[in-house]
């Protein structure tokens, strides 16, 4: 990656938010019919403290958004990548970083995610302490 200044990040889920659907997305993980890689990296029933952990030592927000719940930006981001998929907010404006080829995988893992994210976005890496 050449030089931008990474600001933040935003993890789209392949999922919708609000208790209908998540709802809809634990009956459809359950029965095979729907999956999402970052819903699996992020949380099992509950949001993993590893994944918090993660977060607080890369020491930028981190927002995380379901398919109903983001704004025109994020939407013409992701429209050539799909969900899931985690963006970077750059001086240059929202650019991808991990895609749903990216995530799926990383097999739910949260250092494996850490990894990948770093592996892209070198800066990070004196955060980093799963890839050491």
């Amino acid at each position: 990656m050449d030089d931008v200044t990474v600001t933040g990040f935003v993890g789209v889920y392949h999922a919708d938010g609000g208790p209908i659907g998540e709802l809809k997305y634990v009956v459809g993980h359950m029965l095979g019919t729907a999956h999402c890689a970052l819903c699996d990296i992020t949380h099992t029933w509950r949001r993993k403290p590893e994944w918090d952990a993660m977060v607080a030592r890369l020491g930028l927000p981190f927002e995380l958004r379901h398919l109903n719940e983001f704004d025109d930006e994020i939407r013409i981001a992701l429209e050539p990548h799909g969900t899931p998929a985690v963006l970077m907010r750059t001086d240059r404006g929202l650019e991808l970083a991990l895609g749903p080829g990216d995530l799926e995988p990383l097999g739910g893992e949260v250092a494996a995610f850490e990894c990948a994210l770093v592996e892209r976005v070198p800066a990070l890496a004196r955060a980093a302490t799963a890839c050491d």
